[in-house]
C-alpha cells in the first residue's frame, strides 16, 4: 500500500518468479549426484547398473519418480486446493468476527502492504466477476420495509396540546437509475432512537441502489440535523498511532464518556488505520498525527461549525479547530469533484484497496449549508459509485471514511433490558461486524465518531 502523496494510489506489487529457484535447485541435485558418483566410482570388475527411465524419459529422482512427474503433480494439487482455500477465506473473513483483520495485519508483517493490498484487491476482484456472471439480471432488493406515510409528525409536549419544534425533514431524492430501483429509494424515513422512540426526530434514513449494472449494489444514507446534534470524534485505543511528543502522553479513552451515554443517539466508524497513510488526528487539543498536506479534512471549529474541506482550503484556521480527523483527499470539496473520481483506473487514498475495487465503503459528507451531515455505508461499491451516491442524497463536500468488510458500521443504541443502563448496539443494517457494547464498553482499538442531543449536555 502506497504513500505517494501526488495521487494517492494504490501501488500494484509485482511478484517475482520462482521459475529461476527452481532451475537452480535441480542444477544442484543433479551436481550432488555426480559428486556421489565421483566419491566411489565403480570398479572395472563391477557392471553399472543404469537407472530406469521413465516412459517419457524424464530423468528419474533418487526415489525412483521422474521430477517433471512430481512437480505436475503438486501443481495439481495446487489448482486444487487453491480455489477452495480461497473460498474458505472469503467464508472465515465474513463470518467469523475479527478473523479478516487479524489475516490482513499477519500478511502486513509478513509481506508488507503493498502486496496485501494487490491481493485484496485481486479477491475481491474475482469475486466482483463471480457475482456479475451468476447475479446478472437479478432485481434490485429493498435495504429495509418503507412505509407508504413516512413523514413524521410533530408530538405535543404537555396535556395543553402544544406542539414541540417541526421534526427534522428533507425532500425525497429520486432513485439514481430506473434500470435498479426498488419502493423505497430515495424516501427519507426518521431514524428513531430506541430509547426515547417519542423524541423530536433529527436522525433520518434512506437507501439507493448506486450503480447501474449491479443490481446488487446498495447504500444506507443517515442524515443528520446539526442544530440538534453534537459530533463527537474519538481516537482508539491504538489507531491512529500517535505520532507526536505530545501525544505519547495523552490519555486515549477509546470509549463513548458515561456522561454522555444518557444524550447519545448513534456512533459510526472513523478513518484509516495509520499504515494506510498516517492521516492527521487533533483531538482536546492534542496533535496525535500531523495533518497531511494532500488529504480531506474533517473539523470543527469553536463557533461549533463543522467543515469537510481539503486540507489547503483549511490549515489557515487550524488554531480556531476545536479537533480535525483527516482522510484520502477529498472526493468532493466546496462542490467540486476530485478528477480522479471520472479516470478509468483510481487509487482512493495513500494506501488501502484501488478506488475501482467493488467493496464495501463509508463516507461521509456536508450539504452546502453545513447544517446537515450525510453518513453512508454500503456494499458492492466503487469509490466514483459512492461518492455518486452521497452527491445525488444532497452533500456538497464528501470524504471516504473507512473500507473493508469488517470496518465500516453505524449504530443506534438501546438498553440491554427494560431498567438495564448498560446499552447495546443496534446496527442500521445486517451483515456489520460488530459486538453488542461496541463503542459503549471497552476501549475501542480504532477511532469512530458518535452523535449526541444538544439539548442534553451533549455539546462540546
Amino acid at each position: 500500500m502506497s504513500h505517494d502523496e501526488g495521487n494517492g494510489s494504490a501501488a500494484i506489487a509485482d511478484e517475482a518468479s520462482d521459475d529461476g529457484a527452481l532451475a537452480t535447485r535441480e542444477a544442484d541435485e543433479r551436481k550432488n549426484a555426480s559428486a556421489e558418483h565421483d566419491e566411489a566410482p565403480p570398479s572395472a570388475a563391477e557392471p553399472v547398473s543404469k537407472p530406469a527411465a521413465s516412459d517419457k524419459g524424464d530423468k528419474p529422482t533418487k526415489k525412483g519418480e521422474p521430477k517433471k512427474g512430481k512437480w505436475k503433480r503438486r501443481l495439481k494439487i495446487a489448482a486444487i486446493a487453491t480455489p477452495i482455500l480461497a473460498v474458505a477465506m472469503w467464508l472465515a473473513v465474513h463470518h467469523i468476527p475479527g478473523f479478516g483483520p487479524f489475516v490482513a495485519d499477519t500478511m502486513r508483517a509478513v509481506f508488507g502492504n503493498k502486496f496485501v493490498a494487490w491481493l485484496e484487491d485481486t479477491v475481491y476482484g474475482a469475486e466482483d466477476l463471480v457475482n456479475r456472471q451468476v447475479r446478472s439480471g437479478q432485481s434490485a432488493e429493498p435495504m429495509w420495509d418503507v412505509p407508504d406515510d413516512p413523514t413524521p409528525t410533530p408530538k405535543p409536549d404537555n396535556a395543553a396540546n402544544v406542539p414541540v419544534e417541526p421534526p427534522f425533514t428533507l425532500p425525497n431524492i429520486k432513485p439514481m437509475y430506473d434500470n435498479v430501483t426498488t419502493k423505497g429509494d430515495g424516501v427519507w424515513v426518521p431514524l428513531v432512537d430506541p430509547r426515547k422512540p417519542d423524541d423530536r426526530v433529527r436522525l433520518l434514513k434512506t437507501f439507493v441502489h448506486p450503480d447501474k449494472v449491479r443490481s446488487w449494489s446498495i447504500m444506507a444514507i443517515v442524515a443528520i440535523d446539526l442544530g440538534q446534534v453534537e459530533v463527537h470524534p474519538m481516537a482508539g485505543r491504538h489507531e491512529p498511532k500517535s505520532k507526536t511528543k505530545e501525544a505519547k502522553a495523552y490519555e486515549r479513552k477509546a470509549v463513548i464518556p458515561a456522561e454522555h451515554q444518557d444524550a447519545l443517539i448513534a456512533a459510526f466508524n472513523g478513518g484509516y488505520k495509520s499504515t494506510h497513510g498516517d492521516y492527521g488526528m487533533m483531538i482536546d487539543g492534542v496533535t496525535l498525527v500531523p495533518p497531511r498536506a494532500l488529504a480531506c479534512t474533517i473539523s470543527k471549529t469553536k463557533d461549533g461549525r463543522l467543515s469537510i474541506r481539503s486540507w489547503k482550503a483549511v490549515k489557515d484556521t487550524v488554531d480556531d479547530m476545536l479537533w480535525l480527523r483527516q482522510t484520502p483527499i477529498c472526493m468532493y470539496d466546496d462542490g467540486e469533484p476530485h478528477p480522479a473520481l471520472s479516470m478509468a483506473k483510481l487509487g482512493w487514498g495513500a494506501s488501502a484497496v484501488s478506488g475501482t475495487t467493488v467493496i464495501r465503503r463509508s463516507a461521509i459528507g456536508l450539504n452546502e449549508k453545513g447544517d446537515v451531515l450525510y453518513v453512508s455505508i454500503g456494499d458492492f461499491l466503487t469509490a466514483q459509485v459512492i461518492a455518486k451516491g452521497m452527491r445525488h442524497a444532497g452533500a456538497h463536500s464528501i470524504a471516504q471514511l473507512d473500507v473493508n468488510f469488517s470496518f465500516p458500521k453505524f449504530f443506534t443504541y438501546d438498553v440491554e433490558e427494560p431498567g438495564s443502563d448498560k446499552l447495546k448496539a443496534i446496527p442500521l443494517t445486517d451483515n456489520f461486524e460488530y459486538k453488542e457494547d461496541e463503542y459503549v464498553a471497552g476501549r475501542a482499538h480504532r477511532d469512530f465518531f458518535y452523535l449526541v442531543r444538544k439539548d442534553e449536555g451533549g455539546g462540546s
